[in-house]
């Protein structure tokens, strides 16, 4: 019995640990909400819906259809409220985001009836369940990301870097593949439009660094849960370079603060801002 009780108290605590984000082998970072959830590490967002046929219908053929339409209009219903809650940047989530436009909340609504069907389920009792699921990037990215960010052309090393460093090797800085931000323990909420400042509060990563082709590609960052899988992620490439979030900036706690001396290595050599420029980023988060 003591067995059973030690087992039961484990699970309890595992479930309570991953409150916030579902855990898995792959670190991804999920944050619930409603009946659905945001895959910040994958890029989506699903919800789930639940339909029951009219009483009339038990029993009949039309029972499974009529429930089945029911589940997919409840489905689209939640994956909308989902969706609305998702933060723009550390002030604005999507919802405050399209209301300011009318032409931005019909393309927002076809997006939503566009959602695919991944799964539906029939259940006892003649229920069905349906999922529906959303990219975050590609048309929506697009639509959502801030008009400040725009086609950034790629970065020239011009012939004097070139032959600055050909002249003292010894001295030339370290070239990255990508950049990864440990912000655990700052209870950071993830949004699209990431933003990573020194201590000064000048911005180092954001709207200005990055290539809108890119963004709306992959998302300005991703978010992960694990640091030892996310510095194998191909996302940030063979060498990134790992720095500590030392607090946050922002209403939302969505805005990273780094040390100078950190941002000072990230602005160390102009190849750097290749990986920026394509936004070759990852958050690690609670």
């Amino acid at each position: 019995m003591k067995d059973h009780t030690l087992l039961l108290s484990v699970f309890i605590l595992l479930l309570m640990g991953c409150s916030a984000a579902f855990c898995n082998e792959e670190a991804q970072f999920v944050e619930f909400i409603g009946k659905g959830n945001i895959n910040w590490s994958k890029g989506f967002v699903r919800a789930i819906g639940t339909g029951t046929p009219p009483g009339w219908a038990y029993g009949k053929p039309q029972a499974n259809p009529l429930a089945l339409t029911t589940a997919r209009m409840v489905a689209y219903r939640n994956l909308l409220e989902v969706v609305q809650g998702i933060r723009v940047d550390s002030k604005t989530t999507v919802k405050e985001f399209i209301v300011t436009d009318g032409s931005i909340n019909a393309q927002f609504d076809s997006m939503i009836r566009g959602a695919e069907v991944i799964k539906n389920e029939y259940k006892p009792n003649e229920t069905v369940e349906v999922t529906v699921q959303m990219s975050m990037t590609g048309g929506f990215m697009q639509l959502i990301l801030p008009s400040a960010i725009m086609h950034v052309e790629p970065v020239k090393i011009t012939s004097s870097v070139e032959q600055l460093a050909e002249s003292d090797s010894n001295s030339k800085p370290d070239v990255f593949t990508g950049l990864v931000v440990d912000a655990r323990g700052l209870k950071i909420q993830p949004v699209i439009a990431l933003k990573v400042l020194n201590e000064n509060g000048k911005e180092v990563y954001g709207s200005a660094y990055v290539s809108r082709e890119h963004a709306v590609q992959q998302g300005m960052c991703g978010y992960f849960t694990d640091i030892n899988k996310a510095i194998v992620d191909k996302r940030v490439g063979e060498n990134p370079l790992v720095v500590k979030g030392i607090k946050t900036k922002g209403p939302e706690n969505s805005d990273i603060i780094i040390s100078n001396a950190d941002a000072a290595i990230l602005k160390s050599t102009p190849e750097n801002l290749f990986f920026l420029r394509k936004c070759c980023v990852i958050i690690i988060v609670d």
